[in-house]
Order: structure tokens, then C-alpha cells, then sequence
């Protein structure tokens, strides 16, 4: 599964995208890394898109509170 990401650029994360059918948000990291989180409602990873501070809005709301794969 490939999910289109878009570059953010702050705090520490590089890039998301996030798939619908699939309820999985993908995240590139500053050091290179790319995690995928399962189970992400379209409203929470609407709101980490757009978030102002993303990297609060990922350590506060979705890190720890879905399933976390590694994918690189």
C-alpha cells in the first residue's frame, strides 16, 4: 500500500499522508523514519494536517493511542 504523503516540515516530521479506506496515517520523520498508525479516525488526522504544531498534536493525541507499525 502506498500512501501519498504531503510535506510538513516542523517539528521534527517531515511528511504525512493518511488513507481513508484504510484508516491509516503514515508519518516521515526528520531522521528518515516512516511509521504508520492504524485505526486513525479521518477527524484526528484531519486535525494533525492542519495542525499549527503538529508534533504536540502527535505526541498529545495519536502516539500512543494507536496501533504503531514501523515501516522504515
Amino acid at each position: 500500500m502506498t500512501i501519498e504523503r504531503k510535506p510538513i516540515r516542523r517539528g521534527g516530521i517531515r511528511a504525512a499522508g493518511y488513507d481513508r479506506a484504510s484508516r491509516i496515517l503514515e508519518i516521515e520523520f526528520d531522521n528518515g523514519s516512516v511509521v504508520q498508525h492504524s485505526g486513525v479516525g479521518e477527524e484526528i488526522a484531519r486535525r494533525f494536517l492542519a495542525s499549527a504544531s503538529p508534533a504536540s498534536y502527535y505526541r498529545d493525541n495519536i502516539e500512543e493511542e494507536f496501533g504503531r507499525r514501523r515501516v522504515r
